[in-house]
């Protein structure tokens, strides 16, 4: 996977490493990323079924994922399920390997599927793709999901930008 576009991905705390914080320990887990495309037409029931889908498919979503620009359907899901949800630079798909080839969504985005591109820049360096996209019943909304393992110390936590706790 090529590293564009990542630096710009903005992160924050989500609920798994604030659960684990103060135990003291070395962990390590693999961090399940769904990324989301979608139409306009897509609703928030559309999405909410592309992830059942998915997570049918590969087991809970620890964190959401969407281009910029379609970022503010895809928060509105991850409130109302808890989940973080993570921005990923529109710029940025062109570079990352999917497993579909859309050719719609090659000429509308510049990749083969805007939810596997997604999934993949938002899990990082070293993310695999768990499978192809997987669309929602009514046909205007996919998510894929992608797995990227983590090692990390859980007794420091990740401070999101401005919080100075």
């Amino acid at each position: 996977m090529s590293g564009a576009g990542q630096g710009a991905m903005r992160r924050g705390v989500g609920r798994h490493e604030e659960q684990r914080a103060g135990q003291g320990a070395l962990k390590s887990k693999a961090m399940r990323i769904a990324g989301f495309g979608f139409r306009r037409s897509a609703t928030l029931a559309s999405l909410a079924e592309a992830l059942e889908r998915l997570e049918a498919c590969h087991g809970p979503a620890d964190r959401l994922a969407a281009a910029d620009s379609m970022r503010p359907t895809v928060q509105a899901l991850g409130e109302a399920r808890g989940l973080e949800t993570l921005a990923v630079p529109d710029a940025a798909l062109a570079a990352a390997e999917t497993l579909t080839h859309s050719p719609r969504s090659r000429q509308a985005r510049g990749t083969g599927s805007v939810a596997e591109a997604v999934a993949v820049l938002a899990a990082g360096p070293g993310a695999t793709l768990l499978g192809p996209r997987l669309v929602s019943p009514d046909r205007c909304a996919t998510a894929a999901m992608a797995s990227a393992a983590l090692a990390r110390d859980i007794t420091t936590r990740d401070i999101p930008a401005g919080d100075t706790t």
